[in-house]
């Protein structure tokens, strides 16, 4: 995969400069897993001082996006992707580090492989479990991703 932790947070600051501002910072990235982490802190907190869910949602949907478009590149060929569903369920105060772990880039790979082999589009749900630094759930969000070959 030719994705790195560094690649993508650059592309954080660029793109998705409200994602980067928030703290949210990809830590690792491999054929199968990605983890992200952010910090509760001022910028990113609701008024119950806890860490607002949208963030969270950015920094799940990123360990999800990410293996997505890994998959894509290594792929070498045009591959549109997009969320079509999404949910979450909310489990105890984010405050501190919180980490997302997506274990589901097996999903996305076999999803991929089908698109191009049928030419039609595919969809893959794909789960990131939030966690704190004692290792207690958060979040877990789940996104539906759909990716379709482009035809020229």
């Amino acid at each position: 995969m030719n994705i790195t932790p560094r690649k993508l947070n650059t592309f954080l600051l660029v793109k998705l400069p409200s994602a980067w501002l928030c703290g949210v910072r990809v830590k690792k990235i491999d054929e199968t897993t990605c983890s992200v982490s952010v910090k509760h802190r001022w910028i990113n907190q609701n008024p119950f001082n806890s860490m607002f869910w949208a963030v969270q949602g950015m920094a799940a949907e990123l360990t999800t996006g990410a293996l997505v478009t890994g998959y894509i590149r290594n792929s070498g060929k045009k591959i549109s992707m997009l969320v079509a569903t999404n949910n979450a369920t909310f489990t105890k105060k984010a405050t501190g580090r919180i980490s997302f772990v997506c274990t589901d880039g097996h999903l996305v790979k076999d999803a991929i492989e089908k698109a191009i082999e049928t030419g039609e589009g595919q969809t893959v749900w794909m789960k990131s479990v939030g966690t704190n630094k004692e290792g207690i759930e958060v979040s877990v969000f789940n996104f539906e991703w759909t990716i379709k070959v482009k035809t020229s």
